[in-house]
């Protein structure tokens, strides 16, 4: 089953994303293996878009945050995760982790169709820029055990 292609709605959190168009992109299995941006991302500032609490990232997710107080427990620690996925599961996962698993909780962080339960302040709008997404897998995949 191949992945929405996405235009057109505009990003509208303070603090992270400035607004802009949504790019297209393609599901291959379990992953996206193409950057949404067409080039790679910054691993320093995924690591501080991640520990943004705005990003809501280490809500649920801890790791090696050691300056961060009061991370999450409710999903997978992200120590390894460069390990355990690739950058397109990676990317996959922070666009729509619902194409893996229905009932997941964590929020797709760039879809923003066909989704159910979205405040209004959220309804057409990702929580993630593209360049935003790019930057975190790149940190993501820093991350070896």
């Amino acid at each position: 089953m191949s992945g929405p292609i996405l235009a057109g709605a505009l990003l509208a959190l303070p603090g992270l994303a400035a607004a802009q168009e949504l790019r297209g992109y393609a599901v291959t299995g379990d992953a996206i293996a193409k950057s949404l941006t067409g080039a790679p991302g910054d691993p320093a500032r995924g690591r501080t878009t991640l520990l943004n609490r705005q990003s809501t990232c280490i809500l649920c997710h801890n790791g090696p945050f050691p300056e961060e107080k009061f991370q999450g427990d409710l999903a997978p620690n992200l120590v390894g995760s460069g390990s355990r996925w690739s950058e397109g599961q990676l990317r996959l996962r922070l666009v729509d982790a619902s194409r893996l698993n229905e009932a997941t909780i964590m929020p797709s962080y760039y879809r923003v169709d066909g989704l159910h339960r979205v405040g209004p302040a959220w309804r057409g709008k990702p929580i993630l820029s593209a360049e935003q997404i790019e930057d975190i897998v790149a940190y993501l995949v820093t991350l070896r055990e």
